[in-house]
């Protein structure tokens, strides 16, 4: 690895949004060690919260790398001119700003789709952190950026990045893969002593998972068999989340894979059972057919070490002494010796963003694909009988809609009039909405018309189609 990025000192700056959350913490964090990366202005409607996270970082109270408030362009360029960062409330005041690349990270769909664009007609690249505005308008804007010789990426350190730049390692190579996907927020710890089972801060009794530690991989049901015991022991535990699909469909706008079944199979599985888990059904696995993205969740004892939200792919092998030769080296593969995962156990958030920033302004390059398309649709059904003027508000840390279930459908199967979860998201239903009914445009009023002909245009940039990355 080369101590000097791209053989260059030139310095990247970027502009953040929602600088005062979790993940611009994390690039701040990292940022201060970059001396070729640097944040130009960092735009929160916080800017108090933000100078007290820049001081709790370590970032210097004065002079060249401090930061300062800015109201106005002036205030903006007078902190840039000393050396400083600046912090504004008003997201409009990027328009004029001067910087390289926009990381968006507000996580809303409407204001973090304003922020891209405007950032893309004025000249700068973007780095797109929101999963939910990329789920949405994302082609719309890698077709804009496109247009005007810009990079529109998603950034690596979160899973959708990660898991695009290793599927597009393993598609390079010449691997035959079958599935990709990644693990859910959170590990399920079982405790053999206790006979509990823990994700995150919430532990049930799950004393059956003592004897399903091992899959059956004897008979040609048995790997199903045991996946369907262990969702049953922990179906206490809410395993997935709304993130897990945005993800997902941002993953399967730049690689062409789908998910098998709408709510994704979501297996409880050990790291090492992978290959066995994503075999196909006819060789005892859960796909049915090469292609697929989908999520699992695992399962570990207290002494192992987590998945950490990590990404794997899912090859079949072909040459069985070079794969032999592998499991002997500690890679998985299953026990048939037909297929074998590869994955990265971490995803970093914005310590590793760092190098999208830099390859996209420096060299030009995505870390997605300079072509994506409209291969899934993130939308939503309802949990519930849901009654006209019913609101569908969107919170929490995952972002999840009241009401709604997150699905993932293959375009090819969503209805031409189904409503993107993150345009309905906020919305006003106009009328009544039965349990387990999947939302459309129709049903719902009070969702940002920019967003709307967005998705639309996206949709029309570029025809449902295989991807080649």
């Amino acid at each position: 690895m080369n101590a000097e990025p791209h053989g260059t000192r030139e310095t990247v700056t970027y502009a953040l949004t929602g600088a005062r959350g979790g993940f611009a913490r994390t690039l701040l964090a990292q940022t201060r060690f970059t001396p070729d990366v640097e944040p130009a202005v960092l735009c929160d409607l916080d800017t108090e919260g933000v100078l007290a996270l820049a001081a709790e970082l370590g970032f210097p109270a004065e002079g060249p790398g401090s930061l300062t408030v800015a109201t106005d362009r002036a205030g903006i360029e007078a902190a840039r001119a000393a050396g400083r960062t600046a912090v504004i409330a008003d997201i409009s005041l990027l328009a004029g700003a001067a910087y390289d690349i926009l990381v968006e990270a507000t996580g809303s769909p409407a204001v973090g789709y304003r922020a891209a664009r405007t950032a893309l007609t004025g000249g700068h690249h973007v780095a797109m952190v929101s999963k939910e505005v990329d789920s949405v308008s994302g082609i719309e804007l890698a077709s804009l950026a496109a247009d005007s010789g810009l990079v529109y990426t998603t950034a690596t350190g979160d899973q959708p990045a990660n898991l695009i730049q290793l599927f597009t390692w393993a598609h390079g190579l010449g691997l035959e893969i079958v599935a990709i996907g990644k693990s859910g927020e959170y590990d399920l710890v079982f405790d053999p002593e206790r006979g509990t089972v823990t994700q995150l801060d919430e532990t049930i009794d799950a004393p059956a998972l003592g004897g399903l530690l091992k899959l059956d991989r004897e008979s040609p049901e048995g790997v199903r068999t045991t996946l369907a015991a262990r969702a049953e022991a922990v179906a206490g535990l809410k395993r997935s989340a709304a993130a897990d699909y945005c993800e997902m469909s941002v993953v399967a706008t730049s690689t062409g894979f789908t998910p098998d079944v709408e709510a994704m199979h979501y297996p409880v599985a050990r790291t090492a059972e992978l290959a066995d888990v994503y075999a196909l059904r006819e060789h005892g696995g859960v796909v049915t057919r090469p292609g697929v993205v989908d999520v699992f969740s695992v399962l570990r004892l207290p002494e192992e070490a987590s998945f950490a939200g990590g990404v794997f792919v899912v090859v079949r092998t072909h040459d069985t002494v070079t794969w032999e030769l592998l499991r002997q080296k500690g890679h998985v593969v299953s026990r048939d010796g037909r297929y074998a995962c590869v994955y990265l156990p971490y995803h970093l958030m914005g310590v590793e963003t760092p190098t999208t920033l830099r390859d996209a302004v420096l060299r030009g390059i995505p870390a997605g694909s300079p072509s994506p398309a409209q291969h899934a649709v993130l939308a939503g059904r309802a949990t519930e009988d849901l009654s006209a003027g019913t609101v569908l508000t969107m919170g929490g840390h995952h972002h999840e809609v009241t009401g709604v279930a997150p699905v993932l459908l293959a375009a090819a199967d969503a209805p031409a009039d189904t409503a993107p979860l993150y345009l309905a998201a906020h919305a006003t239903l106009v009328r009544d909405v039965a349990a387990g009914s999947l939302l459309t445009l129709d049903d719902v009023s009070g969702y940002d018309p920019d967003l709307l002909a967005a998705w639309n245009a996206g949709r029309d940039a570029y025809p449902t189609a295989p991807t080649t990355p």
